[in-house]
């Protein structure tokens, strides 16, 4: 899977860049998401990496096929309708695995946000992992994982270093990305 993703990840134009050695365990924020394009550029860029990512979807998307495909895609049903909050059901995964990562779109939709939803922040917080900070970034045609942080729990002083790491990136739908969180 690797040579292929990163076969078509090249002929399609795009640069994976890697600046930070990964953890075992980590919440990827992924930042802009802005497009339906950007699953698919995000999945290719992983997989050229060699690296494997949960990734976070309704429950009730998870039907058959579509359920196993996603499944084997490594996509995380999450029930809404559990007593328990989403990110009490994700930061349980990472108790279950020796290394775990998930991607987490910070926006939580393709459309415009006024506020970004805090739960990548504080599911890295409960599950005591880092938070990558992964880029799509159109006008330079590439995908980045160059920043990580270490939650402190000072959620504003963190969030100023994540809104900084964005500043400068083009999403595919610039107008529908706000980098206020």
């Amino acid at each position: 899977m690797k040579k292929i993703s990163l076969w078509i990840f090249k002929i399609a134009g795009w640069k994976a860049i890697v600046t930070v050695d990964e953890p075992a365990k980590s919440v990827i924020c992924v930042a802009p998401h802005t497009s339906n394009w950007d699953f698919l550029i995000g999945k290719l860029y992983y997989w050229s990496l060699g690296r494997k990512s949960g990734f976070l979807m309704k429950k009730s998307w998870f039907f058959f096929p579509l359920g196993s495909m996603l499944r084997r895609m490594d996509g995380i049903p999450v029930d809404r309708s559990k007593s328990t909050s989403v990110t009490d059901q994700v930061a349980e995964e990472f108790t279950r695995h020796e290394k775990f990562h998930v991607a987490i779109t910070p926006e939580g939709t393709r459309s415009l946000v006024k506020k970004w939803k805090m739960g990548f922040y504080h599911i890295a917080v409960k599950a005591n992992v880092p938070i990558q900070l992964a880029y799509i970034d159109y006008k330079k045609k590439e995908m980045g994982i160059t920043g990580i942080i270490y939650p402190s729990g000072d959620e504003k002083a963190d969030m100023a270093k994540v809104r900084e790491f964005y500043k400068n990136v083009t999403a595919k739908h610039p107008e529908k990305f706000n980098n206020s969180l």
